[in-house]
């Protein structure tokens, strides 16, 4: 769909001039509003190359140095892909070329892409800086430095891939440039950089598209006690952040958190959603329900990070792990609070320091004990010298002494390590942002089971409080048939035949799944692809096929072999390339803390919002290249 510009332009302008239209270049032409991002990015890149030719045929080899890069003004409102090891300049030429009779140049906008792609190559000091004396380059680098110390900005911000990048742009305006005023950078500026930011998520639009997404929802309290509710979107490229609300005048009820959900529904796209991850609160959980009524293909599920924090805190509540882990602090405890202790332990070889729980990170408390059991040769060497004998005087470290010689004490800890390591593996799992965790859910918790029934020898008497709690959260929260059909449509355990589970529940609800949320194909189609795919038939059955089921990522894996079954390699790439946990809210939690200190407590939510955006998908490109 073009706009009422595009026809005149196309006819009173010629060819290049609705290239330049098309492509948003300001000064000579409009921007055409209706035009798609990926292909606006494309046009203003083949202008730019066909600018770049002409000018190495003319011999225009910069301003400064015929030796480096030129250095212009950065122009552009476009982010654009290009190969990483190579970093191209932009320069205004490339955006302004000659229009008309006149030939005038236009005016170049600056934008977040030049960052990325523009500039004075660090790599080549121009002449000028390397005649300066070393006083010189002192107080250059002394002044910047006051500036950090002053403003008590991070030593680390210097690592910023934009740092260098301003340094080069301010030395590229030569003497008498005044920095952006306070109002530029809260306003003007702050509203630029969220324009620029905008086409870098909406250039993911097309990957929400082909591999579907997940809309993740969170809810805290900022330093004010503002209850506030970040939308983010997940795909295999990265987490995208959409916005944050206020809800400080919102009933968080089923009903409102459901609009609200829809509002970020329609903004993504119904069609791009596979997969809803809340909270497992009552009313986010029956938000859900309700967005399900609303919108049938798209699946609703608690956080999987949450649900296994929720059974590792469970299994620390009993009675055994209890007392076990309050012998082990009471060990840390007395360590940590004894310098000299602390100090003969340090001086021993290969020492590293003990894991210490945390309140609410229940992963921490199993963690711990693993990281004390390492230490157990150093603690008994600890207090069986005689460096210790004054300790014995005390109550404590007779307590500590008798608790790190019993050996009770080191099997039962070995035994509960045993225990949680497949569950810790599939938290840590579960609550990456690297890779989809959706296909690894279900095998993660059968897994556990299976180790904790074979670490007791299947001795229902022990393993049935561990398989017990287990059970109960995965029933009630986990147990959904977007897992089962992730689960089975995962090569790397369909084709294990040795541990992949033929359990009744897998094939009911991979169907249930299929009949419930596909509604772009036939499900006799289906069927006949899911028999093909079970029994490694046509392009499932190459010898390559079976080589890379579990060294390819499983989405990655079906786009390369899945051709010859259509209809499932689309349901399989929509399905695996989705989160599990909502883990990427909580991480952005600590970017607005970063944002919203006690100094900056007054910020107005939109402007808190605004910078959060910036701030949170300004890299979002520059990690994936």
């Amino acid at each position: 769909m073009t706009c009422t510009y595009c026809f005149k332009v196309f006819h009173g302008g010629g060819i290049h001039r609705m290239k330049q239209h098309l492509a948003g270049v300001t000064g000579s032409v409009t921007s055409c509003p209706n035009v798609d991002p990926a292909v606006r990015l494309a046009i203003l890149t083949c202008l730019q190359e066909n600018d770049k030719k002409s000018k190495e045929k003319r011999g225009d080899f910069g301003v400064e140095s015929p030796f480096g890069q030129p250095v212009h003004e950065f122009v552009g409102d476009e982010v654009q892909e290009v190969p990483p090891p190579r970093i191209r300049e932009i320069s205004m030429n490339e955006a302004g070329t000659s229009l008309g009779k006149g030939k005038r140049k236009t005016t170049a906008p600056t934008g977040i892409h030049a960052f990325f792609k523009g500039g004075r190559d660090s790599a080549q000091p121009t002449i000028k800086a390397c005649l300066q004396s070393k006083d010189k380059w002192q107080n250059t680098d002394m002044a910047i430095a006051l500036w950090f110390y002053d403003a008590c900005i991070p030593i680390n911000a210097v690592n910023s891939p934009f740092f260098q990048k301003a340094i080069d742009q301010i030395a590229s305006m030569g003497h008498g440039y005044k920095a952006p005023s306070y109002h530029s950078l809260r306003v003007t500026l702050l509203r630029d950089a969220k324009k620029d930011v905008q086409l870098v998520v909406d250039s993911f639009r097309n990957t929400w598209a082909e591999t579907g997404c997940t809309i993740m929802g969170d809810g805290w309290k900022d330093s004010r006690q503002r209850p506030l509710i970040n939308f983010l979107v997940y795909c295999p490229k990265g987490i995208s952040f959409i916005k944050s609300i206020d809800a400080s005048d919102i009933v968080t009820n089923a009903e409102n958190l459901c609009n609200l959900f829809v509002e970020i529904v329609e903004m993504v796209g119904s069609k791009n959603v596979v997969h809803l991850v809340t909270d497992n609160a009552s009313n986010y959980k029956a938000a859900g329900t309700l967005l399900n009524e609303r919108y049938p293909t798209i699946c609703w599920s608690p956080c999987a990070a949450h649900c296994i924090n929720l059974i590792l805190k469970d299994i620390g509540e009993m009675g055994t792990v209890k007392s076990l882990v309050a012998l082990a602090a009471t060990v840390i405890v007395f360590v940590y609070n004894h310098k000299y202790v602390l100090n003969w332990l340090r001086k021993t070889n290969g020492w590293r320091e003990i894991i210490r729980p945390g309140e609410t990170r229940f992963a921490t408390t199993f963690i711990a004990l693993k990281s004390l059991h390492d230490h157990k040769d150093s603690l008994q060497a600890l207090v069986t010298s005689g460096d210790y004998k004054k300790f014995l005087k005390m109550n404590k470290g007779k307590e500590v002494k008798q608790i790190v010689l019993d050996d009770r004490f080191w099997n039962n800890c070995l035994i509960t390590v045993r225990i949680m390591g497949p569950i810790i593996r599939l938290l840590r799992v579960c609550d990456t942002d690297e890779r989809p965790s959706l296909g690894y859910v279900y095998e993660g918790m059968f897994r556990a089971i299976t180790g904790i029934k074979k670490l007791f020898r299947s001795s229902e008497r022990l393993y049935k409080p561990y398989i017990d709690i287990i059970n109960d959260r995965w029933d009630r929260m986990l147990r959904k048939n977007l897992h089962a059909t992730a689960y089975f449509l995962n090569p790397a355990f369909q084709y294990d035949t040795a541990t992949f589970s033929t359990h009744p529940e897998i094939t009911n609800g991979l169907l249930d799944y299929i009949e419930s949320k596909v509604d772009w194909c036939s499900v006799e189609n289906l069927t006949r692809e899911i028999g093909m795919y079970r029994e490694r038939e046509g392009s499932f059955g190459r010898k390559l096929a079976i080589l890379t089921s579990k060294k390819d990522r499983p989405e990655n894996w079906w786009k390369l072999f899945g051709c010859d079954a259509p209809n499932l390699q689309k349901l399989a790439i929509r399905v695996l390339s989705q989160t599990a946990s909502s883990s990427g809210c909580e991480r952005n939690w600590s970017v607005f803390e970063r944002i919203h200190t006690k100094k900056r407590n007054r910020l107005e939510h939109q402007r808190l919002n605004d910078l959060v955006y910036v701030h949170y998908n300004l890299r979002l490109q520059y990690r994936y290249m």
